[in-house]
């Protein structure tokens, strides 16, 4: 499916190769996505893995974490606070199966050498119970080995995958959604990753237009028992070499670029941030030597943020089909024409006057 810029959205700034958080070398990132079923037992589901520095290489990064409301869950920050370094893959997934997902990256761990007598896993959620029979419990252990061993870099899969599979953002269907900048003027990349799964239609922006006020209609039906989704992850990875503290100032600069596409931070919602550098410190005569850009250098990353996250979150949106789930409830996608069109309206679109 053609991604926003194929179809001629004028998003900011210089993309790597791909796009995508893996345009950062040594990345991987790997999928299990469950569709099964119908009616009170529809399955639509699953769970992603983020491995900053691929199955092979370093186990612990450079990371911070910040929250920018939080009724949402991301295991393991408490050590990433307190030691400024993530120890493991990041795992994406449905509210209900956070405890199942880090049970089984603590097994999959030991068995690949990468976890010892104990591990901190990092597990991040966003809530898929409209769409899916979240009480069901259907993600397992496998499907979290399953995730981990087929992770690889290239292109990256979005929309109705993995752990975004159930997502829903501003009543169109959301998901996985991944973008990369290239930095003017340091020879680094940022990637962005996320798991959407929030908002309100009215407020929906998308380059600056109100989109979500321009659709008023493709709204999912929801009975007065279904609840509102909300939350989103959101991945940033780099490998320009920074400190625990710089990244948590990338971490925070996510929140930008998920306001320029409408968001409020609802009370409900879990806004949850992680930021880590590949560019691991070098280990000799028993000290950690470390290299950071001055703070004076950091501009370029935070604009590189702001606008990978906008643009990940609004290819998530482009890259999601319609689904129906549970109870035979109906999620529809953006409307791409009908989107392309309203952006030529406003002059932010293709062929634009």
């Amino acid at each position: 499916m053609p991604n926003p810029r194929d179809l001629g959205l004028p998003f900011a700034g210089r993309t790597g190769p791909l796009n995508a958080i893996t345009d950062l070398p040594g990345l991987e990132v790997g999928h299990v996505t469950l569709i099964s079923g119908e009616g009170a037992h529809a399955v639509r589901t699953g769970v992603t893995a983020v491995l900053p520095c691929g199955k092979t290489g370093a186990h612990t990064v450079p990371a911070a974490w910040f929250s920018l409301n939080g009724n949402g869950e991301m295991t393991g920050t408490a050590w990433i606070d307190e030691s400024g370094g993530l120890s493991g893959p990041i795992m994406l997934t449905n509210t209900h199966s956070v405890g199942v997902v880090r049970d089984a990256v603590v097994a999959w761990g030991k068995s690949h050498g990468w976890a010892e007598a104990w591990s901190l896993p990092v597990v991040a959620e966003t809530y898929d119970g409209f769409l899916n029979d979240i009480n069901g419990f259907h993600v397992t252990p496998e499907h979290v080995f399953e995730a981990l061993d087929s992770a690889s870099g290239g292109p990256v899969a979005q929309g109705n995958v993995g752990g975004g599979t159930g997502m829903i953002v501003a009543g169109f269907k959301g998901g996985i959604g991944t973008a990369s900048r290239v930095l003017d003027g340091l020879p680094h990349t940022v990637g962005v990753l996320v798991q959407a799964n929030f908002g309100a239609r009215e407020d929906l922006t998308v380059l600056g237009v109100p989109v979500g006020r321009e659709i008023p209609d493709l709204l999912p039906v929801r009975e007065e028992s279904a609840g509102r989704d909300g939350s989103i992850i959101i991945v940033v990875g780099t490998d320009a070499p920074l400190l625990p503290h710089q990244l948590r100032r990338l971490a925070r600069r996510a929140a930008l670029g998920l306001a320029r596409t409408g968001s409020v931070a609802h009370n409900g919602s879990g806004d949850l941030f992680l930021a880590f550098s590949t560019a691991v410190p070098e280990v000799a005569g028993g000290l950690e030597h470390w290299r950071a850009l001055p703070h004076t250098s950091l501009d370029p990353l935070f604009k590189a943020v702001v606008e990978a996250t906008e643009e990940a979150i609004i290819n998530a949106l482009f890259a999601a089909d319609t689904m129906t789930g549970l109870h035979g409830r109906t999620v529809h996608a953006l409307p791409h024409g009908r989107t392309l069109e309203m952006m030529r309206r406003y002059g932010r679109g293709p062929d634009a006057d």
